[in-house]
């Protein structure tokens, strides 16, 4: 049968003629004429091969094609109901896995708290802290899917991305206590010496070596590591230095921090997700505790 020679208000109507077994009736709970109702269930005798209603004495009757069809009938149109305007699910009912991509700043920072929340209020969602790949990567991912929720710097605007501002960071440069770059820190000094470089691709060079590279200058990029988290460790422990986020900096004074000796421009973080999912009850939960974090 092609379905696209049904006409499905004939469905809503018939469950209506079964429940009621009087025309009349059904057509009083529909808000239709009589007649409007007598030639539907016409139609319907037509589309099922059956008589469906059968005339006793001063009443109808469901025949057993009828009788057959009341329940599946019921379950179809109750589904077709949930597909077009389906039901809310309190937020404690969802069972849902959210994966989000972002590196581990801000995800230092975010993750525990966002589990605390979680825990209380939606303790059916887990989390999936992705791999950060880069910015171009994270779009991608949450144009296939791939991807639920992107905490990233977004600088392109995209129409199927739904794109959120969170705060804006700037740069320091970090070393330990007691350097020797510190007495009288300027660009030579910071020149002077080996620099960690943060990369989750392995890059060696970031828009800093290009800046510098115009005004004649180069740095050596000592060491290359995948996350913020291992830089303050290794800052303590070797004449190192590293141009680091300020919120990545420990407030417990471990390590010593200077403005960078050439101007350096900050970023603007965004938290993202696709915008098929703006009804998402789950995601959306989880992307305002962790925008009201990050602000």
């Amino acid at each position: 049968m092609n379905l696209r020679s049904v006409d499905l208000n004939l469905l809503v109507i018939l469950d209506a003629l079964l429940d009621e077994a009087h025309v009349s009736r059904a057509a009083d709970r529909l808000g239709l004429s009589q007649p409007a109702a007598s030639v539907a269930l016409q139609r319907c005798r037509h589309l099922f091969k059956d008589d469906l209603l059968e005339r006793g004495r001063g009443t109808m009757r469901l025949t057993p094609k009828a009788a057959s069809l009341r329940a599946p009938l019921k379950s179809l149109l109750a589904g077709v109901t949930d597909l077009i305007d389906p039901p809310e699910v309190a937020l404690a009912d969802i069972r849902q896995t959210l994966r989000i991509a972002m590196a581990d700043y801000p995800a230092l920072f975010v993750i525990g708290p966002l589990l605390d929340a979680l825990r209380e209020r939606a303790p059916g969602i887990d989390i999936v802290v992705q791999p950060w790949q880069g910015a171009q990567a994270a779009k991608g991912a949450l144009v296939d899917g791939s991807t639920d929720i992107a905490i990233s710097v977004f600088p392109e605007s995209d129409e199927d991305i739904r794109c959120e501002e969170l705060l804006t960071e700037h740069y320091v440069v970090a070393m330990r206590p007691g350097h020797p770059a510190a007495d009288g820190f300027d660009l030579e000094r910071w020149l002077g010496f080996p620099h960690i470089l943060v990369s989750g691709r392995g890059d060696g060079r970031s828009p800093v070596d290009a800046d510098l590279a115009k005004a004649g200058h180069s740095r050596r990029v000592g060491l290359v590591v995948p996350t913020f988290q291992m830089v303050p460790d290794l800052l303590r422990a070797s004449d190192m230095l590293a141009m680091l986020p300020s919120r990545v900096v420990p407030v417990s004074g471990a390590l010593q921090t200077f403005q960078p000796p050439i101007p350096v421009s900050g970023f603007t973080l965004h938290l993202a997700w696709h915008r098929r999912r703006e009804n998402d009850l789950g995601l959306q939960y989880v992307a305002q505790r962790l925008a009201q974090l990050l602000r």
